[in-house]
């Protein structure tokens, strides 16, 4: 059976990858919101005004917007779909993501309703990231000890890491 830490970390990758993958995708195509599509070509306008550095970088509203929502798609794909080490880079990717996001909404000076999503969906990163990263603790083992001839379970805790002190 799988640990609760292991289908912790398959809940958040698959919620947190099919939204991004969502989210992207109304960045890319008005295809599953028009309306949704339309205020994200607004918003990304407006961060590109409030950033004339983008301009000079050559950096459209519409790269912008495309770069992101590709980024989003992309990383949505791997954290619902691809196990293992590239996972975890996605995660720290769409982390970053959402911390420029949340830059730029605090740029254009947007109220907190318009980007509460993103700092409700960092925070998700942000924890899946850590849950992640943790080393599973090991289960300790099991030995039948035999005294005077009956057997009796014994349970060995594992040995202590190297330098750490064991307390109890």
């Amino acid at each position: 059976m799988a640990s609760p830490r292991t289908i912790t970390i398959i809940a958040l990758s698959v919620a947190l990858g099919l939204f991004f993958v969502f989210m992207g995708t109304i960045k890319l195509t008005p295809r599953l919101s028009r309306d949704a599509y339309n205020e994200m070509k607004r918003a990304y306008k407006s961060y590109v005004r409030a950033l004339p550095m983008l301009k000079k970088m050559g950096v459209s509203s519409i790269l912008l917007r495309k770069s992101i929502g590709a980024l989003e798609v992309a990383c949505g794909i791997v954290m619902t779909l691809v196990p293992g080490r590239p996972k975890d880079v996605a995660n720290f990717l769409l982390l970053l993501l959402v911390l420029a996001v949340l830059f730029f909404h605090q740029l254009v000076g947007d109220p907190l309703k318009r980007y509460a999503h993103a700092l409700v969906f960092g925070i998700l990163l942000t924890c899946r990231l850590l849950i992640a990263r943790q080393p599973e603790e090991q289960p300790p083992e099991k030995t039948i000890l035999s005294v005077n001839g009956d057997e009796q379970p014994l349970i060995r805790e594992a040995a202590p890491e190297k330098g750490k002190v064991k307390v109890s």
